[in-house]
């Protein structure tokens, strides 16, 4: 089996992919302070120790507001840490798998957003994720890029398990009502990426991801506000609050809409991604459990 370097196995896309890459080679986990993103040397020490055949990197920067006060941080993280990751990549012939965000958009769209579309990020997390896709794009090295949005899942920090930690505690909860997104249980979409390698794995088990090679979005199907998102999975009895952004201003700015269209992600490997109502339905169910 070939390898593959995992990095962000504590993240909760990571920790998924852990699972569902381990059929497809053999699986070397990393994440901090194993290997540090701020620290290129040891980036470079890492993957060159592991040689891959294949890299996934699942880490980044994620902390939104707070990247308005840390944009160096957030940029070394996001955008020349992938850098170097794809630099390295390509002195080893191995591919390169890398997860970005819908936080390139600027919210203005009427209608689900495609890869094509022009980007245009409100903050600096958004500004440091898309510098990071495109210093990937520019190295050359055979990759794919996943956009993702509105992660979720049973462990870690999210807006799932803040919202149910609050609901649990008997409280009123306020949420945003006017910014619409794409929900994604993080499980999908490791599955999603396992989805993607089988279909270009050769019989020697390497992967050919010049064949699939670019961007593409990988979220749940469906749209919907962070109020309609935590009202379907907050008991009746708890009150929902539907406010305005204005209502709760954040250091970051936010976009409005940022729906993705996932049509080229379904065509491209023959299955479409869940809805998101089915998607939480599973998650709740799944009480964090690896299958």
């Amino acid at each position: 089996m070939k390898s593959i370097l995992l990095i962000g196995n504590d993240g909760q896309v990571g920790f998924e992919l852990q699972r569902a890459l381990a059929p497809l080679g053999h699986v070397t986990a990393v994440c901090y302070p194993a290997i540090d993103f701020s620290n290129p040397d040891s980036i470079v020490r890492v993957v060159r120790e592991k040689k891959p055949h294949l890299i996934v990197n699942a880490a980044a920067y994620t902390a939104v507001d707070k990247a308005e006060s840390e944009p160096d941080l957030c940029r070394k993280l996001n955008a020349e840490a992938p850098a170097i990751l794809a630099e390295e990549a390509s002195k080893l012939g191995a591919g390169l798998i890398h997860y970005s965000t819908d936080f390139v958009f600027d919210g203005t769209k009427q209608q689900p957003y495609i890869e094509t579309d022009p980007t245009h990020p409100l903050n600096v997390y958004g500004a440091t994720k898309l510098a990071g896709d495109l210093a990937i794009k520019d190295s050359g090295v055979p990759h794919l890029i996943f956009r993702l949005a509105w992660v979720y899942g049973m462990r870690g920090k999210n807006f799932l398990l803040t919202m149910r930690r609050l609901a649990s505690e008997g409280k009123t909860l306020r949420v945003v009502s006017d910014q619409i997104g794409c929900p994604t249980w993080c499980r999908p979409i490791a599955d999603a990426t396992a989805l993607a390698l089988k279909k270009v794995r050769a019989e020697d088990g390497t992967f050919n991801l010049k064949e699939i090679n670019g961007l593409y979005h990988c979220v749940c199907a469906g749209q919907t506000s962070w109020h309609g998102f935590a009202r379907a999975f907050t008991p009746a009895d708890i009150p929902v609050i539907p406010i305005t952004t204005a209502d709760y201003p954040t250091p970051a700015h936010r976009p409005l809409y940022t729906a993705l269209n996932c049509d080229k992600f379904a065509k491209t490997f023959g299955t479409p991604m869940p809805h998101w109502e089915k998607a939480l339905s599973d998650c709740l169910a799944s009480r964090n459990t690896i299958t």
